[in-house]
Formats: structure tokens, C-alpha cells, sequence
């Protein structure tokens, strides 16, 4: 869907620019070593924005000095004091994340959109459906797809009033049905940028493919301009988890994609070692990269020759492939190793082509 570009520092959101991916941190803001410690843990992960809590006039004066000692663009967290929003803004964040239904009425909104009219600060509007309106509850029925939509397009148009168009949106719920729809709502009702993320989705393992579920379908359908994984846990593992959400639908190939077989009783060797071994050796690369690791010779050949590069098992060996062509043949004891030096030799003429 054709949205409105906007930029949080030299990231441009909408406007068909790539998808991008964010994350949070999880330290306490005011403790600036530990933050940009692991704001440049998630970006050297892929993360492209990152947001901190800003809980008080000390998290929001820190902003400050993190600015000057990390590379991405940095979002303010702020609910229930705009003051803390206005500070944050004039203490250089890129980006700010305000629900308008939580700060006070119009006169505060309005010193926020101001501040940030005058610094060229995007404003992120957003609505959780755990914490809607009252009244928009009791005229909807609870949280809806429909009632997180409507608040969300009520903060808009408040906005809007002020003169201030320099909007992302985000709805999101717990519930990825809930989600997809009020978003798929909001792509037909506006043409803001829409940030995409199933909130508190939970572990690793399960919240990954509840997010999944739910950023996928949109993106499979077109819609949305960023996206946040949110796991409980290590916020590194939600850059991963967004990035394969990405790959997986097609919207943007970003470091290493792995297809591996799901062994079988034809399966030779250690199959799941080899691939844990190929995913570990190679997740610090960036650019995109399709690999295939197979268990034997009934498909092994034809992913392998049908990657960028790919390896199969065959007797007490291993076949590997670069560019559709066989290029080796190795022992099981040498095959990590070698796989890796052929690994080098194609992206070094990747590069270099």
C-alpha cells in the first residue's frame, strides 16, 4: 500500500522505502553505558531503529549523551507526561512514541507537536488494544480490530488539527487476528506509515511465530512500512526474528537464509549438527545469502545446485555447490571447514563482480 515517507533521523519510513526493523531496549535509560552498550548490540544484530523507555526527566536528558555514542536512529518512549515527550524531543531524539489519549488533552498534544514540528520529529501514534478509551470500549464492545482502529484514527485526526503530519501508526494487540485486522482497517482509512508488531507475544520460541503469523499476513498482503518483534527476553533475538519474518515473506532479503531438510530415515550424518554449525559460522554475515544443507541424494542435489550455495550428505562425504556448480568433495570430518572456505571464495567474487 502507498503511504507518506517520513524520516526518524536518516531513516526513512513509507513511501516504499524498505521495511525496516526495530527493537527496545530493556535497560534503565538513565544508565547510559549499559543502554549503548546494547542499542549497538541490536544494531550490529540489524537493528535499523531502536527505542528506550524515557519513564522521567532523567531517562529523557540521557537521550543526550546516547545520541552522541551510537549510530541509529533513537525513538522516546513516553506515556502519561508530555513534558517528558517535549524534553525528550529537545534532547535530540529522532523519533518519538506518544499515545495523545494518555498525555493530557489538546493544549499538551499540542506543545508536543510543536517541539517536534520545530526539530523535524516524527510523531508515533501509538494505541495498544489492552489500554483503549473507555468510552471507545463501551461504544465498540470491547477491543476490537474496529475500536483499536477508531482510536487510533482519532489521535490522527487531533494531530492533524494541530498542522502536524509527520505521523507513524501503529495498532497493536496480543491477539494476531486482532491485529492484522485493525491494521488492514487502517491501510484502507489512512495514508500514515504503519508500524507492525503483535504486542507482548511472549517467549522466543512462541512469540516469534505468533509474530509471524501476524506481521507476515500483513506484509504478504502489502501492508506496513516497520516492524517490531516484541519477545520477552533479549531484545537481539527480536532483530533475528524480524529479519527471517522479512526474508520469509519475500519483502526484504537481509544475511543468511538456510533451507534445510527435515531429516528422514534416508538422512545421512548428522544432519542437525551440520546445519547448527552452518547457521552459527554465518550469522554475523549481512547480506543475503541462500543456503541449503541436505541430508542425501534424493533432493540434496537440486537444492544444492538451486542455492547460492548448498552442501548434501552423501556415504562418509559431502557434496558442495557454488553458483549451480559442484565444486567439492569432502569427508564428513572436513566438511564444515571446507563449506566454510567455499562460503568465502563466493562471496568474495560476489563482491568483487
Amino acid at each position: 500500500m502507498s503511504t507518506k515517507k517520513i524520516y526518524a533521523g536518516n531513516l526513512a519510513i513509507g513511501g516504499g522505502s524498505p521495511v525496516s526493523i526495530q527493537s527496545m531496549t530493556n535497560t534503565d535509560t538513565r544508565d547510559i553505558d549499559a543502554t549503548v552498550r546494547q542499542i549497538n548490540a541490536l544494531e550490529a544484530a540489524g537493528c535499523e531503529l531502536v527505542r528506550v523507555a524515557v519513564l522521567n526527566m532523567e531517562a529523557a536528558d540521557a537521550i543526550a549523551e546516547i545520541k552522541k555514542r551510537i549510530r541509529i536512529p533513537l525513538a522516546a518512549d513516553v506515556h502519561f507526561d508530555y513534558r517528558l515527550a517535549v524534553r525528550a524531543a529537545e534532547r535530540g531524539a529522532d523519533k518519538l512514541r506518544v499515545n495523545p489519549g494518555n498525555i493530557g488533552g489538546a493544549d499538551k498534544v499540542r506543545q508536543v507537536a510543536d517541539v517536534c514540528r520545530r526539530r523535524g520529529v516524527p510523531i508515533r501514534v501509538g494505541v495498544n488494544a489492552g489500554s483503549l478509551e473507555k468510552h471507545i470500549l463501551a461504544q465498540y464492545g470491547g477491543a476490537t480490530a474496529e475500536a483499536a482502529a477508531e482510536s487510533a484514527l482519532a489521535h490522527i485526526t487531533l494531530l492533524e488539527s494541530l498542522g502536524f503530519y509527520d505521523i507513524v501508526v501503529s495498532v497493536k494487540s496480543s491477539d494476531a487476528p486482532v491485529m492484522v485486522k485493525a491494521n488492514t482497517i487502517l491501510s484502507k482509512r489512512c495514508a500514515y506509515p504503519l508500524h507492525l508488531g503483535v504486542t507482548e507475544a511472549g517467549t522466543a520460541y512462541a512469540g516469534s511465530i505468533k509474530s509471524a503469523v501476524g506481521i507476515g499476513a500483513l506484509l504478504l498482503n502489502g501492508i506496513g512500512d516497520t516492524v517490531r518483534v516484541s519477545l520477552t527476553g533479549d531484545p537481539a533475538l527480536e532483530v533475528r526474528a524480524a529479519r527471517e519474518i522479512l526474508k520469509a515473506t519475500g519483502v526484504r532479503r537481509l544475511g543468511i537464509e538456510i533451507v534445510s531438510c527435515p531429516t528422514c530415515g534416508r538422512t545421512r550424518g548428522d544432519l542437525a549438527k551440520l546445519v547448527a554449525q552452518v547457521e552459527k559460522n554465518t550469522e554475523h554475515i549481512r547480506e543475503y545469502v541462500k543456503i541449503a544443507v541436505m541430508g542425501c541424494e534424493v533432493n540434496g542435489p537440486g537444492e544444492a545446485a538451486g542455492a547460492d550455495i548448498g552442501v548434501f550428505l552423501g556415504k562418509d562425504c559431502g557434496y558442495i555447490y557454488a553458483g549451480g556448480k559442484k565444486v567439492a568433495r569432502v569427508t564428513t570430518e572436513d566438511l564444515t571447514g571446507e563449506f566454510m572456505r567455499q562460503l568465502e571464495i563466493y562471496l568474495t567474487n560476489k563482491r568483487t563482480a
